[in-house]
Order: structure tokens, then sequence, then C-alpha cells
């Protein structure tokens, strides 16, 4: 048998209805949509001490692999890299606040990502993602639509920061904003046109006019695998241990497990990748190509790496197997070398695919039992908390401790099985523990 037919057997293109063409047109897009991080992680972690070209090359590396081996381990349409949030965790909270040395947060980092290993080998994480009540999947996936587009609405400048209202309208004459009010429209009418590659162009299309206009500049900064040195095998495990961050590691592990979970349902819901018992399959293989890249992350030089909502964008390009991921994985790896590419992606170009495929994600509240409130309370809170809180694991655990709490008092306590009972208590403690700090 030829290769590529081996290839097409193996990734089940006959069976998700995809083709070569299709996949990676989907893989380009997600990369697009997530090649800020190539830029915006190595300046969080640069104020931490570490050195910028060092973490830029750590950054795409770690992702790299780790898109790769999802796709190709586990072959589904989900892309890593270093997560926004743990990396701000790591800078201010730990290296600033707590005055640690980077080399010691990187041995947090790497002990996390053990532990994460060992959890999944465990069946740990996977308990925990079957203890998700399916009727909070669309839920999850709504919320993280609306978080996508709550992006979308800030890096296109539509929606400022304002003290009486928290948000108002931005500034509409900015020519940045007006540009992605460009792209957001352009990407409207592709899709109403039935365009498969509405997104891919449309990002294209606005960058191509951000650069001539001046919206967007060049600025050419060529990093390689060389810089890595600076910054791989630099962590500090020993340090870790004697300092005991217990709190640091837990932190790490902590929103790294749900903020996955979460985005495994979202990207799982939309791609239609549960089976008719809501399982995903091939759960232990997901898990354990996150749990590889979190630690080839820190062995690099670069904090948390987790799965990014933005897969969601190739999967809306069509993306259903892994080769969507491989090419994002693969696309990385070039960017180490391309940077001064990547870095000319301006964010008014990303910002209108970020908000359409939020508007595509919302679409599943539909099968959500409105009518039934011990359903439609935890779905509702779920769905707002993940953008209102700018976290999917604070989404999931509103949304899980309200769906165990109404059951109890309902007296259907028997309906909830042991394991969300464990994990209503532990997002109880976080909140207590988030509240007191």
């Amino acid at each position: 048998m030829p290769l590529r037919q081996r290839l097409e057997r193996y990734f089940q293109f006959q069976a998700l209805g995809t083709n070569w063409r299709t996949e990676i047109l989907a893989g380009v897009t997600t990369f697009m949509t997530m090649a800020y991080i190539v830029f915006v992680n190595p300046a969080i972690l640069h104020e931490a001490g570490m050195p910028l070209a060092a973490v830029t090359a750590a950054t795409c590396v770690s992702a790299a692999v780790g898109s790769l081996l999802m796709g190709a381990l586990a072959r589904y349409p989900i892309a890593l890299a270093p997560g926004m949030g743990l990396n701000a965790y790591f800078t201010y909270t730990v290296v600033k606040g707590m005055g640690v040395a980077w080399q010691a947060a990187l041995g947090a980092v790497f002990l996390s990502g053990v532990a994460f290993f060992v959890l999944t080998l465990v069946g740990v994480r996977q308990l925990i993602v079957g203890a998700i009540p399916f009727e909070l999947y669309a839920a999850v996936a709504a919320g993280v639509g609306l978080f996508l587009a709550l992006i979308g609405f800030r890096n296109s400048g539509l929606i400022v920061p304002n003290a009486a209202t928290t948000v108002t309208l931005g500034n509409l004459h900015d020519p940045s904003t007006l540009l992605a009010v460009l792209g957001l429209l352009m990407i409207g009418a592709l899709l109403a046109w039935r365009v498969r590659a509405a997104m891919l162009i449309g990002i294209l299309a606005t960058t191509v006019i951000g650069l001539a206009t001046g919206v967007a500049r060049w600025s050419p900064q060529f990093y390689s695998l060389g810089d890595l040195s600076a910054t791989a095998l630099q962590l500090d495990v020993r340090s870790t241990l004697r300092l005991g961050f217990l709190e640091i590691v837990f932190v790490f592990l902590f929103i790294d497990l749900f903020d996955n979970v979460g985005t495994l349902v979202a990207v799982g819901k939309k791609a239609n990748l549960f089976d008719k018992a809501h399982q995903i399959p091939r759960i232990n293989r997901i898990l354990l190509a996150d749990a590889t890249a979190t630690v080839v992350g820190a062995l690099a030089g670069t904090s948390t790496v987790v799965s990014y909502v933005e897969s969601t964008a190739g999967v809306a390009a069509g993306g259903r197997s892994g080769v969507a991921a491989i090419v994002t994985g693969l696309l990385f790896a070039a960017a180490l070398f391309v940077a001064p590419v990547v870095g000319a992606i301006p964010a008014a170009a990303t910002a209108p695919a970020l908000i359409i495929v939020g508007s595509l994600m919302v679409s599943v509240v539909a099968e959500i039992e409105w009518s039934d409130p011990e359903v439609a309370v935890p779905a509702f809170l779920t769905m707002m908390a993940i953008p209102l809180t700018f976290s999917i694991a604070n989404g999931l655990a509103f949304g899980l401790t309200t769906f165990t709490l109404i059951k109890v008092l309902r007296g259907k306590f028997r309906q909830v099985n042991w394991f969300v009972y464990a994990l209503t208590a532990v997002f109880v403690v976080r909140f207590w523990y988030l509240g007191k700090t």
C-alpha cells in the first residue's frame, strides 16, 4: 500500500470526511491565530530576567514538539504552545513577586509536567475529564467561544478598559481598529459565500493591507537553535525542592490541568470528537502528549505548555485529524528561522478570526436544556465565568460546583458520582484560597 494511503488510513481521513488540502489549510489557520505567542511569551518571560532570544527559540521548539506529538501520537487537531496566564504567573508572581530565580521557577514547571505525566499514567486526569457532566460540554464550548470573542474584541481595539463600566467601545478612528473591522467584514463575507479558506484568506489579506498602509510593521529579528543554550537545561530542580515550592508546583499543575480539560472539551465538541458515550477516543494519548510537551518546554526554557483554544480556528476551517496539528507544529519549527514573517502578522489581522470562531462556537447553546434549571443554571454560570474571569479553569469550577450542589439540594445526590464530589471539594477549597489571597 502506498505511503499516502497508509497515512490517510492512520489519520482516519475517510471516517472523518477530510482530505490533505483541508487539513493543511486548517493547520496553517491555527498557526496564524497562535503566531502571536512567538513574540508575546518571550516578552513576558524576559521581564523575569530570561534571555529574550533564548526564550523565543524555546517557545518555538516547545510549541513545535507539543503540536507534533499531539498530531502524530493522539491524532487530533489540537495545537500546543506555552500558555498565556501561566507565563504571567511565572514572571510576575513567582519570579518578581516572590523573588525566586527563574531557574528555580523552571524547576517548578518541570516538576508539574512530571506530575502531569504520572497522573495521566495512573488515570487521574482521565477520571477528571470523564467526571465532567456531558450536560456541561456545550456550555464549556460556548464559554470558550465567548472567551475567544472577548480576546478578539480586545485585541482589535473594538473594546477598551473603562473604570466605570469595566469595558467600553474603543476608538473607531484608530487605524488598527479600522483594519480589524475590515478583516471582520472580509472573513464574514467569505464565510457567507461558503469559502472554505475564509479565515486564512482574511488573515493574510488583512496583514497585507496592514503592511501596505503602515498599520503593521516588519521588524526582522532572527533566532536560531543556538540561542537555546542560554535557557536549555538551565532549570534548577534542586533549588525548587530545597525551597519547598509545593504551592507553586500545585498552581502550575492545577491551572494547566483544568484549562487543558476545558480546551479539550471545547475543541472536542466543535470537531465532533466525542463518541456516543460522550467519551473522547485516545484520551490517554492526548494527555500524555500534553504532559510531555510541558516537560520538554521546561527543559528548553519556557513556562508551562498547554493546549490552545485557538485550535478551534483550524477546526472551524475543516480540520479534523492530527495532520492539522502536525502542520501547525512544522510551522512553529519554521518560525525559528522566519520569525520576521511571523512578527508581521498584526493583532488586527488575527483578532477578527477569533471573533468569528467565537460566534461559530456559541451556536452549541442550542443543545443546552434551558428548560431544566438543574442544567441551565450551571451551564449559564460556566458560559459566563469563562470570559468574565478570563479563565477556562474558573468556568469549569463554577459550573461543576453549581451542578453538584443543585443536585444535592434537589435530593438527587445519588446521581452524582464520587469523583464529581471530590472535584467539587477541590474547587470549593480553591475558591476559598483565591478569595483569601
